[in-house]
């Protein structure tokens, strides 16, 4: 009896007395490789969302309309609270302006008010010195003219000639230049 390593088996039969060569037998079934069962996990891993993508589908249709119509409801809910907290700030904002140019109307009036007086004040005092008559004076003036005229008026109706002068003295020492040789003097 001879066996040959690496290779077949030879056992003789007992009433041949001749080698007979055998399969050689294995003793378990070959282990699956991990890339084998890592693809088969795979594909039922995209199956099961492929699955889970037709029952969303499924279900998307069946109360699709039901959930258009609760976002619809849920969007205008909201446009109408922004709005009235947009109102209600804008309100808010308006009547603070409104104060706000009112105060500033006011102050620039003030103002503009004491800058006119202060000009004015200016101005007389500019012309006062000058010696050019104010309103009073003026007013005086005018006063003083009409009287005189009446006065003519009336001594040529009665037939008399006018006078030289009717000027009272006192009225005399009111006019500018008699004031501006009084100041100098």
């Amino acid at each position: 009896m001879t066996i040959l390593s690496g290779g077949p088996s030879v056992r003789p039969d007992p009433s041949l007395r001749e080698p007979v060569m055998t399969e050689p037998k294995f003793k378990k079934k070959p282990a699956a490789s991990p890339t084998f069962d890592a693809q088969g996990r795979l594909m039922e891993s995209a199956q099961q969302i492929w699955m889970a993508g037709l029952g969303a589908f499924s279900r998307a249709q069946d109360q699709g309309s039901k959930l258009f119509d609760a976002l619809i409801r849920e969007g205008q809910t909201l446009e109408s609270r922004t709005r009235n907290f947009a109102s209600g700030r804008a309100d808010g904002v308006r009547d603070k302006m409104e104060n706000t140019v009112s105060s500033v109307k006011v102050r620039a009036a003030d103002t503009w008010d004491r800058l006119e007086k202060v000009f004015e004040d200016r101005v007389s005092r500019a012309l006062t010195h000058l010696g050019v008559p104010g309103r009073e004076e003026m007013q005086a003036l005018v006063d003083r003219v009409e009287e005189l005229n009446r006065t003519l008026r009336a001594q040529l109706a009665a037939g008399k000639p006018a006078a030289a002068s009717t000027v009272p003295k006192s009225r005399a020492a009111k006019t500018p230049r008699a004031r501006k040789s009084a100041k100098t003097a």
